[in-house]
């Protein structure tokens, strides 16, 4: 199997991506610059976190009409798995590829610390090997991490278990407190209908060796390797 990984001007969790995908997943990856429609033949997409295109005028706004998305847009609609982190979150609901938008922090302030985030369900290419309830520590760095949508969307999400992660605090109570940029009913992550694309704020590119705190992440990416494999994807 082939991970790509996606870099656009701004981007600077590219290598850090890669480096859990080559060094401690061992799986071959390509770096998938933006201009570039061809996503040379890879097996799965990852958009990683950073400032693409500064974020000039929204987060991910100009993005979404980079060559390199219409192909991912393409790959996704047949199945493809893709994953957003931070940045790509934002990303890939500025594309439609996920309901709802990423907004300001409640309180208009960056947030860069360690959170907490409870597995809402096992159900995904990305999560199949965590359990639900399963609570995990991940760091979180972005202005605009604020998930929102309308009443109608969130019932849909919450009925079709596509909430992937919520925040939590460390014994896994959905609070107040334990949200750290006012994300509506506190999710974290969202699939799509399909259940191929997963967006979420913090970074487990971040959080999947002990050496960072916390190898966490790992679960994630270890997941989608397994999945892969059983398709045949070797």
């Amino acid at each position: 199997m082939k991970f790509g990984v996606l870099q656009f001007p701004g981007s600077n969790c590219d290598q850090d991506t890669a480096h859990v995908l080559s060094a401690v997943a061992r799986q071959p990856v390509v770096m998938l610059w933006h201009a570039s429609p061809s996503l040379e033949g890879v097996d799965a997409v990852l958009i990683p976190g950073g400032f693409a295109y500064g974020d000039y005028l929204r987060t991910g706004a100009i993005a979404r009409f980079s060559p390199v998305m219409a192909s991912v847009c393409r790959f996704a609609a047949e199945g493809g798995p893709v994953l957003g982190i931070c940045n790509g979150f934002q990303i890939l609901c500025e594309s439609g590829l996920l309901p709802g938008a990423l907004l300001r922090n409640a309180g208009l302030r960056y947030v860069c610390r360690q959170v907490h985030l409870r597995v809402e369900t096992a159900d995904s290419l990305f999560t199949h090997l965590l359990a639900e309830g399963q609570v995990l520590r991940l760091p979180v760095g972005h202005m605009e991490g604020n998930y929102f949508c309308d009443e109608a969307t969130l019932t849909m999400l919450e009925r079709d278990r596509r909430v992937v992660f919520r925040y939590c605090s460390p014994a896994g109570e959905v609070t107040t407190a334990s949200n750290p940029n006012g994300s509506l009913a506190n999710v974290a992550g969202v699939l799509n209908a399909g259940r191929n694309v997963l967006g979420m704020m913090p970074h487990p590119d971040r959080s999947s060796e002990e050496l960072l705190g916390s190898a966490d992440g790992f679960g994630i990416f270890q997941s989608l390797v397994q999945a892969l494999s059983a398709v045949g994807r070797t």
